[in-house]
């Protein structure tokens, strides 16, 4: 039998209203016409080779080491991934010393926020001896290759305590070989000085308009993360950006603005 209709007031019925899918990003604000040489220009400057990315045998491992990287810089967050793996060989002693044995460890490797990230390891391993009975995420290497399978495999990492999408997204392409895009603050940074995206859009929306205007191959956005990331920390910096030496000069608007300035 269907459902009667709502009824809130004499003569008045209210029918449920289906959600609207948002619209693109890319509808709002298409990328421009010098889109593609923006891809291959980057890719010539800063890695006309790819090297090969980082692959862990155990995904779990690949998420640990991106939470360590939140907030710390690559040396600080690598010596802290040393000392943690040395410390605990295998996850099961991590999850069995507790959060207060785990944050110990990362402060004496130095770096911030050792609680913190303490908390979400120890959370993460809790969650997956409670749910799956083992401390491993080899399954989402199971999901096909394909959309479906990789849209399975990002709520899968998205559903995990202590993982935010930027995680997920690193994860995926990094560690699973997977057509994700994450987008950092360097190319953030750039893509507003380019007006790529408006100046106002918050990085959630940036990295949705990436995600919809780069070409869905996962070598393609391995090379945009990687040569944007490089990008923004070498020439498109937050402070006395190389403007002259730019390869994205002609297309930046910025540029003659940041050149003025310099006098």
């Amino acid at each position: 039998m269907r459902n009667k209709p709502e009824e809130r007031s004499p003569g008045t019925l209210r029918y449920p209203v289906p959600p609207r899918s948002r619209p693109p990003l890319t509808e709002q604000w298409p990328p421009p016409a010098f889109f593609p040489d923006y891809l291959r220009r980057l890719r010539e400057a800063y890695v006309p080779e790819l090297p090969l990315p980082r692959r862990f045998p155990e995904p779990l491992g690949g998420v640990i080491r991106t939470i360590l990287s939140q907030q710390n810089t690559r040396r600080v967050a690598g010596r802290q991934w040393e000392v943690l793996t040395a410390t605990y060989p295998r996850w099961e002693a991590a999850l069995a010393d507790g959060p207060d044995g785990i944050a110990a460890t990362l402060k004496g490797a130095g770096g911030g926020l050792s609680r913190l990230k303490a908390d979400y390891i120890y959370g993460l391993l809790a969650h997956l001896e409670e749910t799956r009975g083992e401390l491993s995420l080899r399954f989402l290497r199971d999901f096909p290759l394909t959309p479906q399978g990789d849209e399975e495999a990002r709520r899968a990492l998205a559903a995990l305590p202590g993982v935010g999408h930027k995680t997920v997204a690193l994860v995926l392409l990094f560690d699973l070989g997977r057509a994700a895009m994450p987008v950092d603050g360097n190319m953030e940074r750039a893509a507003k000085r380019l007006e790529l995206v408006p100046a106002g859009w918050s990085s959630d929306r940036v990295e949705r308009w990436y995600d919809e205007a780069a070409p869905r191959d996962w070598e393609t956005r391995f090379a945009l993360h990687l040569s944007g990331v490089r990008h923004g920390r070498v020439t498109c910096r937050p402070q006395r950006p190389l403007c002259g030496e730019c390869v994205l000069r002609e297309f930046c608007p910025a540029a003659a603005i940041f050149e003025l300035e310099e006098g």
